[in-house]
């Protein structure tokens, strides 16, 4: 599916939207493509807040590299920006344990992963300038 959004407010309702429709006791990983800027994170806030959390505790974890939001179900908020190829194939391990159990697993700067985790949902965000974004949801390889 591909959505257009008009402002930060929408990208943040398609985020809380798609946390709603992911089963609850179902772990979900949800890859976030776009560049610097797209709205990756303000796509998290509505995840945080569709899975019963507060979104306004939501900030990009570039420096940290994860944050757990908590709610309904824990959201994990990891961003891979500042890795490397090398660094974020050694994460990899990591980044599959975050999805155990009940939690939501979001992941900015996807494309550094080495691989596609399986089950996982794609979301890319494209930039068209303003605050025109299409914010595309492949849920094909979902469980």
């Amino acid at each position: 599916m591909t959505y257009e959004s008009h402002s930060e407010a929408e990208t943040h309702r398609i985020g809380r939207d798609l946390a709603a429709s992911i089963h609850a006791g179902v772990s979900a990983t949800v890859l976030l493509y776009g560049e610097l800027g797209a709205g990756k994170t303000a796509f998290v806030r509505g995840l945080v807040e569709g899975a019963g959390g507060s979104p306004d505790e939501v900030s990009s974890p570039t420096f940290v590299l994860a944050q757990e939001y908590p709610g309904r179900r824990i959201v994990h908020h990891v961003d891979l920006y500042r890795l490397n190829e090398a660094e974020a194939t050694e994460f990899e391990p990591q980044l599959l344990d975050l999805a155990e159990g009940d939690a939501i697993v979001a992941v900015e700067w996807a494309d550094r992963l080495p691989s596609t985790p399986p089950g996982a949902i794609l979301v890319r965000i494209g930039d068209r300038g303003g605050d025109d974004r299409s914010v595309t949801i492949d849920q094909s390889r979902a469980r």
